[in-house]
């Protein structure tokens, strides 16, 4: 049985650790780094192109920079705001990683060739998708970033880089599957999920997006043991 969980009961769960200072974003980054790391084919000789927004998403991804970046691979962060979560940027910038702010669409869509993963860290929950009242499309300038490196993607020779989102696809409903935008969603080979599996990626068309999803609890899957799951499927 796969359950799924409405943001609002991710955050419910979370937010007893978050008080008592529990580390999840570093916990989610180093499990994310282990994910890239694991599938590169030689350290010294790969690039992992990271496209991050400014929240936590993108804290965890750029946080997963700097692992991955310590663990001797070209690392991009292209900063798809124009600015970082500012302790995860001065961590990836430590080990590394290559951080980039001042990007336009067209210089990280020539980032795509030759590179073996993009991370997608642009959205994750934080709007809380229509269920919230809002809506989970990519606004400018993340959804031309997003536009731009999926077109190069589509155009790349192969083998394309392998995506992998950060806790779900950017742009995708976390309670309902809903896509708002689809020409502005990465496809993704494996989405990386954190607590629990989002609602969302179990239903079309989102899962479709999402490719293969893997949990990792972090540690704090226990605040769900209690809640009923928005969806279940065998």
């Amino acid at each position: 049985m796969r359950n799924g969980y409405s943001a609002a009961q991710i955050r419910e769960a979370e937010a007893p650790f978050l008080e008592r200072g529990v580390p999840l974003m570093i916990r989610a980054a180093q499990s994310l780094a282990e994910h890239v790391t694991s599938i590169l084919p030689s350290p010294e000789t790969s690039r992992v192109l990271v496209l991050a927004g400014p929240g936590n998403n993108g804290g965890d991804a750029t946080y997963a920079a700097s692992f991955i970046s310590n663990a001797g691979v070209t690392v991009q962060v292209i900063a798809v705001s124009g600015k970082l979560h500012k302790a995860a940027e001065t961590a990836a910038r430590e080990e590394g990683a290559e951080i980039i702010l001042d990007a336009s669409p067209e210089s990280a869509a020539a980032l795509v060739a030759g590179a073996d993963v993009v991370l997608d860290g642009v959205l994750g929950i934080g709007s809380g998708g229509t269920a919230a009242g809002g809506s989970t499309a990519l606004r400018d300038p993340a959804r031309g970033f997003v536009v731009a490196v999926k077109a190069a993607i589509a155009s790349a020779l192969d083998p394309a880089p392998i995506v992998i989102a950060v806790d779900i696809p950017s742009g995708i409903d976390p309670d309902d599957g809903s896509v708002a935008d689809p020409d502005a969603v990465l496809q993704a080979q494996l989405t990386i999920t954190f607590i629990g599996i989002k609602a969302g990626l179990l239903l079309e068309p989102a899962a479709s997006l999402a490719g293969k999803v893997w949990l990792e609890p972090l540690g704090a899957s226990q605040g769900l043991l209690r809640v009923r799951p928005e969806v279940s499927l065998p």
